[in-house]
């Protein structure tokens, strides 16, 4: 009967129907940026070539130049977050992050090899090798 139409399932909704999606919709919309959260980050892991470079707390204002292959890759920390400001790589992924602050976020330079993770004092609620 109503096989002809591409949307035939919405003739069997009803008006409370509607309501309970529209509910369910606010409920992730509001949930989502309140529990999908890894915490406020405290310290940024800076790592060249595979091993850890330098870890520094988020607390103080600070540049510094990390070397790597290609060049030199800049990396600032201001305002409790941390950023890839320039980096010798061609497609330039690692400084379009932007600035990062929550735990668990990170910016790769994989040309230069050179990455920032931001983390906290909490442990990691997943382990991204079983991942």
């Amino acid at each position: 009967m109503f096989r002809d139409s591409p949307a035939h399932w919405l003739a069997f909704f009803r008006p409370g129907d509607w309501l309970v999606l529209l509910a369910a919709l606010l409920w992730v919309g509001v949930s989502f940026p309140l529990l999908w959260q890894g915490g406020k980050g405290e310290r940024a892991i800076i790592r060249q070539q595979g091993k850890v470079f330098m870890e520094l707390a988020l607390d103080k204002d600070r540049e510094l130049r990390v070397p790597g292959p290609l060049g030199e890759t800049q990396i600032v920390i201001a305002n409790g977050q941390a950023r890839v400001a320039a980096d010798p790589g061609p497609r330039q992924y690692c400084v379009r992050q932007g600035w990062l602050s929550q735990a668990g976020e990170i910016a790769i330079c994989a040309p230069n090899q050179v990455s920032l993770a931001i983390v906290g004092n909490q442990e990691a609620p997943y382990d991204s090798l079983n991942y």
